[in-house]
């Protein structure tokens, strides 16, 4: 799976966001076209991470790659025009991510995303994506049992990214008054933990892997998006911000895994984080594909250059040793495949 992911899907998801790319530099409006730019160029690894999904048993490969580049490309946009400029407006932001529910939803409505957005002439870049992802949707002969599910975690992630991007006296106060909701479904987790597991794309795409089959039901969409949210994805996503800790520290910029107390908090709960991803996985068909996926996580983040620095290094060092030697062997593959700037 790893050769495959690396010499099939890396290029066609070059491919893809060469495509995109195109498209982007011909935004009339440059501070969005510099935006979207950014986005692909920045985030890369995004999409290159969430095509794995393309190499599910039974997917169409093809089919996913397109859906989830274009997805990724929608979010990692999006997350650049709510974070990059000094704009605070939660109208604004909430209308801008309806592109990631009318994405998911073929035969909605299109509405205008940049309707209170200070900026809005961007070519119909942002409808081309969304028109993008449906047409791929509609190539998967199960979405329709896994709609519901999707546009689910679709709802909660573009609630994440609407209040986590209000200004910063505002912020924490909007987001802990949206977790107070759902917090008392998910006992034992603290409300930045539950944020964080909003925040990830992966439940979507695993669905949308799963929809390859005419044969899924809305029982395994269920199972899928019940085992993945909120482990799978909070993994995910603490990852993300373990990397980002000490520059968003120097920056002042929200960080989740800033909420623990010190190091050796930070290291009991991903570690408990992975224990849990890892059991929730056995759950599901396909286990070893979902097991190789959080090992591949770990390896993708862990062998970020960002973690060489302490006290980043030291917990990545424990939370290697733990995991085992296949991760750490995905972990030093990851490493060749940053060395020759693959990834």
């Amino acid at each position: 799976m790893v050769i495959q992911f690396v010499t099939r899907v890396f290029p066609l998801v070059s491919r893809e966001l060469d495509q995109w790319r195109c498209l982007a530099s011909q935004i009339p409006d440059e501070i969005l076209a510099s935006q979207a730019l950014s986005s692909i160029r920045d985030k890369k690894f995004h999409c290159q991470g969430g095509c794995i999904y393309s190499l599910y048993p039974g997917a169409d490969r093809d089919t996913l790659i397109r859906l989830i580049v274009a997805l990724q490309t929608i979010s990692d946009y999006l997350d650049n025009l709510c974070d990059r400029l000094t704009v605070y407006d939660e109208i604004a932001f909430r209308q801008l991510h309806l592109a990631m529910t009318d994405a998911l939803e073929p035969q909605g409505v299109l509405h205008d995303y940049y309707q209170f957005y200070p900026l809005r002439s961007d070519g119909a870049y942002l409808l081309t994506l969304v028109q993008a992802c449906r047409r791929e949707l509609a190539r998967l002969p199960g979405y329709a049992a896994v709609k519901p599910a999707a546009l689910e975690l679709a709802a909660l992630y573009s609630q994440l990214q609407t209040y986590k991007h209000l200004a910063p006296d505002k912020r924490e106060e909007k987001m802990l008054s949206w977790i107070s909701v759902h917090l008392p479904n998910y006992p034992g987790l603290s409300p930045w933990e539950f944020a964080a597991a909003t925040g990830s794309t992966l439940g979507l795409f695993m669905l949308c892997a799963a929809a390859g089959s005419p044969r899924t039901s809305a029982e395994t969409a269920r199972t899928v998006s019940t085992t993945y949210f909120p482990f799978i994805t909070g993994l995910h996503i603490l990852l993300d911000y373990f990397i980002d800790a000490a520059e968003d520290r120097a920056q002042g910029d929200l960080n989740f895994v800033a909420y623990y107390r010190n190091s050796t908090q930070t290291t009991e709960r991903l570690a408990y984080f992975i224990d849990q991803a890892r059991q929730q996985a056995r759950l599901l068909p396909e286990p070893h594909f979902h097991q190789t996926i959080i090992q591949g996580l770990l390896a993708m983040y862990l062998s970020d250059p960002k973690t060489n620095q302490q006290p980043e290094r030291t917990i990545k060092t424990t939370l290697l040793s733990q995991a085992g030697w296949s991760t750490t062997f995905y972990y030093t593959f990851c490493r060749l495949l940053r060395a020759r700037k693959l990834l």
